[in-house]
């Protein structure tokens, strides 16, 4: 990728949906998680959305080419009157890993936030997950709290 290149933060927009599917597999691969097609469509369906429920999404392009996107929603939490905003997917091609991508898309998401109203902004990564880690280090606060979920 040209260093010399700037990173544009977009909304995700009804033509982004082949690319998408791309990024958003780079980052299920990652996770080394599959979905079936199903679930594609309709996440991305729920992007595009305008309940107030539905997930929102962001695109990272440089030289308008996409690169790396993030998917975030707001919600109630019983702790504030405010609602909150949770961070569910971040991602950035393996070409463009440590030139930025994924600080402007979190950045964007704080901005979406600030936008809003909403001062609390979280998400959740893996323990090993080092790499994202020396970012999330850098732009946001670890917290002492431990991710349980009901067995499958």
């Amino acid at each position: 990728m040209d260093s010399g290149a700037q990173t544009i933060i977009r909304p995700l927009r009804r033509d982004d949906e082949h690319i998408w599917r791309e990024l958003w597999e780079g980052y299920l691969t990652f996770y080394k998680t599959t979905l079936p097609a199903e679930v594609y469509a309709s996440t991305f369906a729920r992007l595009l959305g305008d309940d107030d429920h539905d997930f929102s999404g962001l695109i990272a392009e440089r030289n308008g080419v996409p690169v790396g996107l993030t998917h975030y929603l707001f919600h109630r939490h019983c702790w504030r009157i405010e609602n909150v905003c949770y961070l569910q997917d971040l991602y950035a091609a393996p070409a463009v890993r440590g030139i930025g991508v994924g600080r402007k898309l979190i950045e964007a998401v704080y901005q979406a936030a600030d936008d809003a109203g909403v001062s609390n902004v979280y998400w959740l990564t893996q323990d090993d997950n080092v790499a994202g880690r020396q970012l999330y280090d850098r732009v946001g606060q670890i917290t002492n709290f431990i991710k349980y979920q009901r067995p499958t």
